[in-house]
């Protein structure tokens, strides 16, 4: 029997909710969007037309793909962060909404400062130098990542935000010291992986199963990029300058202590919208 577009929405958005998708209304949008090769705004205005078959087929198979556990973002290929459209795929962790709270808190350091540079460590999709870039228009932003396939991301994106005068890719291990050759960067952002090595066989099949472990892991304890960024890579960032990072569950006294230790100071804990701690950064005090 023939569907509407507006009603295979409807339906797609009620087998969600039944199987307890949180996002069922965000992600019932994208999925009939992506199966039916319509953006939102043709989606709304050609609701009251029948999608064929073949499009009501589509979207059912994608919807039985997302119910297996993987996620819409990697089924679609791309994810929104801050208002920007980001290219995604299974070798970069998904944009999450509570790493806008790094993005915006750095956001509010940096454009103050006009001409400066900053490095978004463990860049990943490149989002949140991205979203730097797309708001502090005077600062050059690095995207330093260590996967070759992530750092293909990067580049595209950086192109899909029209960012490519003042966005580089560079490849580097932040578990590493970073080479003089990189030069001082004012701020330093950074989104870890930072979930202990023995709580990922715990995680959601979403994002145990379908999200790069390499982007997950974070050690033992979940703190190894924690130690080594706030100790190996204090000479790239200039005195005086800032280090963000965005920490998990349970984790800000201790990412608070290891920069203390490091000579940080100023340190702040910053919540997200759900009251958890989400960011915490600090000041570098004295030269390296």
């Amino acid at each position: 029997m023939a569907v509407t577009y507006n009603n295979l929405y409807l339906d797609v958005r009620k087998q969600l909710r039944e199987r307890g998708v949180d996002a069922a209304t965000l992600e019932a949008r994208e999925l009939v969007c992506f199966g039916t090769g319509k953006d939102r705004e043709e989606l709304t205005r050609d609701g009251g037309l029948y999608a064929s078959p073949e499009l009501e087929r589509q979207v059912w198979e994608l919807v039985e793909r997302r119910l297996a556990g993987e996620p819409v973002a990697y089924l679609i290929g791309e994810w929104e962060f801050y208002g920007l459209p980001l290219d995604v795929s299974a070798d970069v962790l998904i944009p999450r909404t509570d790493t806008e709270v790094l993005a915006e808190q750095a956001i509010s350091y940096v454009k103050p400062l006009g001409e400066c540079r900053v490095l978004d460590l463990c860049a990943g999709s490149g989002c949140v130098g991205l979203a730097v870039a797309s708001q502090a228009p005077k600062a050059r932003v690095a995207l330093g990542e260590y996967s070759e396939s992530a750092l293909k991301i990067c580049r595209q994106n950086i192109r899909r935000c029209g960012l490519s005068g003042r966005v580089a890719p560079i490849r580097t291990d932040a578990r590493q010291k970073p080479e003089r050759s990189l030069g001082e960067f004012q701020c330093i952002v950074c989104n870890p992986p930072y979930i202990p090595t023995g709580d990922i066989p715990g995680l959601d099949v979403s994002v145990r199963d379908y999200e790069p472990h390499l982007a997950l892991d974070g050690g033992a304890d979940g703190l190894d990029f924690y130690r080594s960024v706030s100790s190996l890579w204090q000479e790239a960032l200039a005195p005086g300058g800032r280090l963000y990072f965005e920490v998990g569950i349970g984790q800000a006294d201790s990412v608070l202590r290891l920069m203390r230790a490091q000579g940080f100071g100023d340190i702040q804990v910053v919540k997200d919208t759900g009251d958890i701690p989400r960011v915490v950064f600090g000041t570098l005090l004295t030269e390296v």
